[in-house]
């Protein structure tokens, strides 16, 4: 009792009972529109957007400084200003030397033809290329060197504030799209702390530094060698030459526009009561239903606890019933749950596990809360049975939909769903089976859907146009064939989790290449033979009253496999004129042996991973019968020999049980005796097969051995006549054939 109160308060749990149901989902149809209960608040994400977005454009680009790509302008200078002296004319200027000095028609990068003609002259390098010479050269070839050196320091000296400043690359600012109005922030090279000088774009940019007004124009008259007639073109040269020295900075750029964004703060939008939040005649969107949620949360948070405790009994009170109905079931079809603590606790964790799962995942945009709840439907229909599967699914889609959207459109979706995945289930002989079903519950899925929403809209047209809706409804009927492969992947484990086997199992080990079975045919020949006529016998039996055939069948195959140890000593394996071994053997000592088997073939059992059901089948066939031929043996003994009168005793010869617990163990009992007695007759008759099998079931029921199982007299007396008519078509008579002398 106290593992299902406690069930009971997780669920409450796992539901959040004490919250009140959401009821609108994505895609929706709102026919008359929905107005605010009260007035609130929420994020006006737009605005905010706007505002972070303002924020991060505001916030200058970073760059790190690095000098030392200027450090080799006056030797480079020097080198091309000796190409201008040894050259007599501008023909005999290498091409490189001529595009530096702006001595020919090309165009700077990021320079315009008529920005390059202006500042530069390019327009006139036949003149240029004179002044240019006769400033390097003079009246004095022998002092061009002088003249050179005079030039590079001068020139070294004008180029010095680009140091401390900085060039920045011409493509860098195209990309960036910076304008000549942005500020950007530089940094030094070795420097780690994101401190900078702020800088705008004509600061940095080379062409605007050579401007009149730019920090070099300015410093043109401070150097008497660089005279105006060759100004443009050196400001050519080091326009062509000087490298960027300013490397943008990606990280650091991101990180402070992160922090800026982050720094804003957010915008609110105030809805009032009765403000109109969603109009009428429209479905809901994605932004609808945010803004819904966003007043339910509101209006959440004005409940106060009363009021939720007060729910939280309502729910608990259902639970009380939900929970009696299924107690009732269960106790009444499903004691080996009810009885087995291990098992009610398995089958309560499974449902409070569920309940969890399918709550989580049932908000848009995910809605799969069919997986689950299609998952429990089908694997406890598969390992107990349909109605049980049944009554699960009712009470877990009840008790989601009343925690989610409180409607009864979704609450008939999912149980019909659910239904008709349960419905298929009474037969699964095969894992394409649980598919199939899966593929029977998304057609549901899909038809109850649009069905429901038809019904809501009454228009057909109306479902149809709904994009939305139909690729949710899709979505859900593929969540139901994911349900059907997740079932029939975990299957096996669930089999051994729950203590059951299905029918696919059995038919995997029905096969005759199971190892078992086929040591059984090379090592015990007759109990092979033997255990396929009571498989057959025991199955038509077992079936006649309702009971599982296909599992009697199966665990006859294997009930008797302990024998396979010691086949000789078991008259069935005899050779024809063979002796017996228990000739040698005294009747306790070959009493110990006949026991013995049950034991070594539930201990092989389970070597072999077989299923509980089967191996309580070994265990319990012959039940605490009394192994009546040594112990009539041994009271034969005794009565020659009255001192070892104990030898006799009746508990020493009966095996060691436990009694058949269920009505197929019990069927296997009687079909196994009645198999191996029938070999005895001479003469099997129908008479005399009938008189043996009523004495054995009566001497069985006598004993005492069906006292633990369900199987009824009524069920007894089926039982016995379908093994006399099993047993009559087995030793039918036949007519007798002349031999070859009489013919």
């Amino acid at each position: 009792m106290s593992i299902v109160f406690l069930s009971m308060l997780l669920l409450l749990l796992a539901l959040q009972s004490w919250r009140a149901p959401f009821p609108f989902r994505q895609g929706d149809y709102i026919p008359h529109g929905i107005t605010a209960k009260l007035e609130f608040e929420r994020i006006d994400k737009e605005e905010t957007e706007k505002a972070q977005i303002l924020a991060e454009s505001s916030v200058p680009y970073w760059f790190r400084h690095d000098s030392g790509n200027l450090d080799s302008l006056p030797e480079e200078l020097r080198a091309s200003l000796g190409d201008i002296a040894r050259a007599d004319s501008i023909e005999k200027l290498g091409d490189e030397t001529r595009r530096d000095f702006g001595l020919s028609n090309a165009i700077p990068v990021g320079l315009r033809a008529e920005e390059a003609a202006q500042r530069f002259g390019t327009d006139k390098p036949d003149e240029r290329f004179r002044e240019l010479r006769e400033a390097v050269v003079g009246q004095d070839m022998a002092m061009a060197q002088v003249r050179i050196q005079a030039l590079v320091d001068d020139f070294g000296k004008f180029i010095e504030p680009l140091n401390k400043i900085g060039v920045i690359d011409p493509e860098t600012v195209k990309r960036l799209e910076i304008t000549p109005d942005k500020r950007i922030l530089v940094m030094d090279e070795d420097v780690t702390e994101r401190e900078g000088r702020a800088m705008l774009l004509p600061n940095v940019r080379l062409q605007d530094q050579l401007n009149d007004a730019g920090v070099l124009g300015i410093r043109w008259e401070e150097f008497p060698t660089l005279t105006k007639e060759i100004r443009p073109a050196i400001s050519h040269w080091l326009y062509r030459r000087a490298q960027p020295t300013l490397r943008y900075d990606q990280n650091a750029t991101q990180l402070a526009k992160a922090e800026a964004r982050d720094s804003v703060d957010v915008r609110m939008k105030r809805y009032l009561k009765d403000d109109i939040l969603v109009n009428s005649q429209t479905h809901l969107k994605a932004d609808d239903l945010e803004l819904l949620r966003d007043e339910y949360q509101a209006a959440e948070a004005t409940i106060p606890w009363t009021s939720r405790l007060s729910r939280m009994a309502i729910v608990f009170a259902l639970l009380l019933v939900l929970t009696w109905l299924n107690g009732f079931y269960i106790v009444l079809n499903e004691p080996k749950i009810a009885t087995d603590v291990g098992r009610l606790v398995l089958y309560l964790s499974a449902i409070v596990f569920t309940a969890f799962i399918a709550r989580l995942g049932s908000f848009d945009p995910l809605r799969a809360e069919i997986i689950p709840l299609l998952t429990i439907s089908l694997l406890i229909g598969v390992a107990y049975n349909q109605l049980l599967a049944t009554l699960t699914a009712f009470t877990l889609t009840l008790l989601l939909t009343m925690s989610t959207t409180g409607r009864l459109d979704h609450f008939l979706v999912l149980l019909a769903t659910q239904t008709a995945g349960i419905i298929p289930l009474r037969k699964v002989s095969t894992r394409t089976t649980l598919i199939k079903v899966s593929f029977f519950s998304a057609i549901t899925f899909f038809a109850v859907s649009c069905g429901a929403a038809v019904v809501e809209t009454q228009s057909l047209q109306e479902v149809w146009d709904n994009t939305n809706f139909l690729v949710m409804s899709a979505k859900g009927a593929a969540m139901c064939l994911v349900a059907g492969y997740l079932v029939a992947g975990t299957l096996p484990f669930v089999e051994q989790a729950f203590g059951v086997v299905t029918d696919m199992t059995l038919l995997e080990l029905s096969d005759p290449s199971h190892p078992l079975l086929k040591d059984l045919v090379r090592l015990a020949p007759g109990t092979h033979n033997h255990s396929m006529s009571v498989a057959s016998i025991a199955e038509t039996a077992a079936e006649k009253i309702g009971g599982n055939g296909l599992l009697i069948r199966v665990g006859a195959y294997f009930h008797d496999i302990g024998k396979m140890l010691k086949p000789q000593y078991f008259i069935e394996n005899l050779q024809e004129g063979g002796v017996s071994r228990h000739t040698q053997l005294n009747p306790a000592m070959s009493t110990l042996i006949i026991i013995g088997h049950v034991k070594d073939g539930v201990d092989l059992a389970e070597q072999y991973n077989l299923p509980q059901p089967i191996i309580d089948l070994i265990e319990q066939h012959h039940g605490t019968t009394l192994v009546e031929y040594f112990y009539r043996e041994a009271t034969k003994q005794v009565e020659c020999q009255p001192d070892h009168r104990t030898d006799a005793e009746e508990s020493s010869f009966r095996y060691p049980g436990p009694k058949p617990q269920t009505k197929e163990a019990a069927v296997l009992m009687v079909a196994d005796a009645c198999e191996s007695a029938c070999r005895t007759l001479t003469e099997p008759t129908p008479k005399r097969i009938e008189s043996l099998v009523n004495s054995i079931a009566m001497r069985r029921l006598l004993d005492g051995q069906f006292d633990e199982c369900d199987l009824k007299m009524s069920d007894l007396h089926i039982v016995e006549e379908s093994i006399v008519k099993s047993l009559i078509a087995v030793y039918h008579g036949r007519i007798r054939y002349p031999d070859a002398r009489s013919a």
